[in-house]
């Protein structure tokens, strides 16, 4: 089979992304200018490249490179923006019952000050508010834990998902060249010989779906109060879950055996930082709601859940 690393193949890739402009245009139908604009993006270049740069180097099938390549950026990427998010979490969970006292203690002040200056329930209410809020940014500044900082996985994850996906089309379609389109069209495995096309078997989509229920399961299986937002949020992340089944029989396997890939990694990274050794070697403070067996209370809390069991 020809191979993207031969002398010359940097240049023959950026003739090749010249020429494919039109194909860009083509085979995005009619999704319009903007789907155009973001399949030619740096960031999705940058992907290609990244692509066919690995299964170059290791000389993989294209369906090992793509396994392969979901593996690497999640696990050099995401699980240590993860571990990240574990650690303002814990200080976050930490910092709650600190709050608490404070929350009462301001309670009382606000009371008496507020029988001294006559103020109405109201005015009492918007100082105690407005102070308490305070109170809690400076908490969120001494711990350095904002909890707009734990969304730092959210954005970095959901653009690397979007942009590697397109990258995977493009190449899918051919609009990096039909070498590379060529070798997508037999550098499957299994059942999905051609990642080219989408899976008529429906097991890889189908299989994505069942993983991200269990990664929304598992997530919400350690909640013990659970919030009416928190549940809302439960519901709308099965529902895309399920959603995700049939878009994935609809595009190229390459695309849903990347997603179903990077799902399974983050399934697997899920599970490594519930545990306690993982947690201490990633410095994340213990909390209150950690626990000793985490693995036991997920399969517990699913069996009860569920009722797998009598």
């Amino acid at each position: 089979m020809w191979r993207l690393a031969r002398p010359g193949a940097r240049s023959w890739r950026l003739t090749a992304a010249a020429r494919g402009r039109s194909t860009v245009s083509a085979a995005s139908g009619g999704l319009g200018g903007w789907y155009e604009w973001l399949a030619q993006s740096a960031p999705v270049q940058g992907a290609q490249d990244g692509l066919v740069a690995l299964q170059a180097a290791t000389g993989l099938p294209w369906w090992a490179a793509i396994v392969g390549g979901a593996a690497l950026l999640r696990t050099a990427v995401t699980l240590p923006l993860a571990a990240h998010q574990g650690r303002l979490l814990a200080k976050l969970e930490n910092l709650q019952p600190e709050i608490k006292k404070l929350a009462e203690r301001l309670r009382y002040e606000v009371s008496v000050r507020g029988k001294q200056l006559h103020w109405s329930e109201k005015v009492a209410r918007f100082h105690f508010k407005k102070n308490l809020r305070r109170i809690i940014t400076e908490l969120y500044v001494r711990d350095n834990c904002h909890p707009f900082k734990a969304t730092l996985l959210v954005w970095v994850q959901i653009p690397m998902w979007v942009c590697v996906s397109v990258a995977l089309r493009n190449c899918s379609v051919g609009a990096i060249g039909s070498e590379v389109q060529e070798q997508f069209s037999s550098g499957g495995a299994l059942w999905f010989t051609d990642l080219t096309a989408p899976d008529s078997t429906w097991i890889l989509p189908v299989s994505l779906g069942l993983v991200n229920l269990l990664i929304v399961e598992i997530f919400a299986s350690q909640k013990k109060e659970v919030s009416r937002f928190q549940k809302l949020a439960t519901n709308f992340f099965r529902v895309v879950s399920v959603v995700m089944i049939p878009v994935a029989a609809t595009v190229p396997s390459s695309m849903a055996l990347y997603w179903l890939s990077s799902s399974f990694m983050g399934l697997s990274h899920n599970l490594l930082l519930r545990s306690p050794t993982f947690r201490r070697l990633c410095c994340i403070p213990r909390t209150k709601s950690d626990s000793d067996t985490p693995y036991k209370d997920i399969v517990s809390a699913l069996t009860t859940k569920y009722s797998f069991k009598k």
